[in-house]
């Protein structure tokens, strides 16, 4: 959970002990907790065993720089979403850039003005808060979402995305990049909402769904490739045979006795016939609550997945 402003922890990281000085004093003034590093590992050391809410960081350090420091901040789902604002030399526009490309939000031009200082780490204070408590919140409902740009790499995912991908060992940057090239030439066709794509060359079997598309940004539902289907988890839990459990799934989602016949290529007697035999393993007299059973088993498989 991210602390409120006056109790937000600031990790700096500069290889300038003056400069860490000034930033550290101004910000300990302004109520905030900081923490400080003099070069990269360090940082990275620091941020994953305490997690600050922003870090401040150095774009020229010898030894691991701040881009490179950067791009392994981001690629701990631990800490990728820790926001990165950038101290540069004025006039330094290729440094802005890239640091803007390896993941920083913001950027600070050295000497560090205290006043601007502040205004730009609570701006990115707020915005992170915001950010987290919608993550936090998809993340309870049960989503497994993650936000990828154009070229399939990860903006945020939520909590169970992350485990999800963990799974697969996406969480490791070589083997996210296979994933993240397929996801590019995914898009570069333009696919609608709705529309799937099932990953390869994957120890573990991962479909990725298009749940929307705005700007730069598509949000992919992640996809469990070993968890059972709706009609495999009614089959197990509810003892009904293949074609019980197919009828059931479908009235339990809300498809009238035609329609379940429809789909399931049967007649809508047959589709009765089963139903009788289902109301008589759940005992139950009526699709309604033959209905509810299903719907709660499924939520129940749902939320152990």
């Amino acid at each position: 959970m991210m602390n409120s402003d006056d109790q937000a922890l600031i990790l700096a990281v500069d290889d300038s002990p003056d400069a860490l000085s000034m930033v550290h004093d101004a910000l300990e003034a302004a109520g905030m907790d900081v923490l400080v590093a003099l070069e990269g590992k360090q940082a990275l050391s620091i941020a994953q065993r305490m997690k600050p809410d922003i870090i401040l960081l150095d774009a020229m350090m010898p030894g691991m720089d701040g881009f490179e420091t950067c791009e392994r901040i981001k690629a701990d789902p631990k800490l990728s979403d820790i926001p990165v604002i950038f101290m540069t030399g004025l006039g330094d526009s290729e440094d802005v850039v890239r640091g803007l490309e390896v993941g920083g939000v913001d950027y600070l031009t050295k000497p560090i003005r205290p006043d601007e200082l502040l205004a730009r780490i609570r701006v990115h204070l707020a915005n992170a808060r915001i950010t987290r408590s919608a993550h936090f919140a998809l993340d309870k409902a049960g989503q497994v979402l993650l936000s990828v740009n154009q070229l399939g790499e990860q903006n945020w995912a939520t909590p169970q995305a992350y485990t999800l991908l963990a799974k697969a060992k996406l969480n490791v940057a070589q083997i996210y990049n296979v994933a993240a090239m397929q996801i590019k030439r995914w898009l570069e066709h333009d696919p609608d909402v709705g529309n799937s794509l099932n990953l390869i060359d994957l120890s573990y079997p991962i479909t990725v769904k298009i749940m929307s598309q705005q700007n730069n940004e598509w949000i992919l539902k992640i996809i469990d490739g070993e968890r059972a289907t709706g009609p495999s988890v009614l089959k197990q839990e509810l003892l009904l045979t293949e074609r019980e459990s197919e009828v059931m799934f479908w009235i339990a989602n809300g498809k009238t006795n035609r329609e379940a016949a429809e789909i399931l290529s049967m007649s809508p007697r047959t589709v009765n016939k089963h139903l009788e035999q289902i109301y008589t393993k759940l005992n139950v007299d009526n699709r309604t609550s033959a209905a509810g059973i299903a719907i709660k088993t499924l939520a129940v498989a749902d939320s152990l997945n």
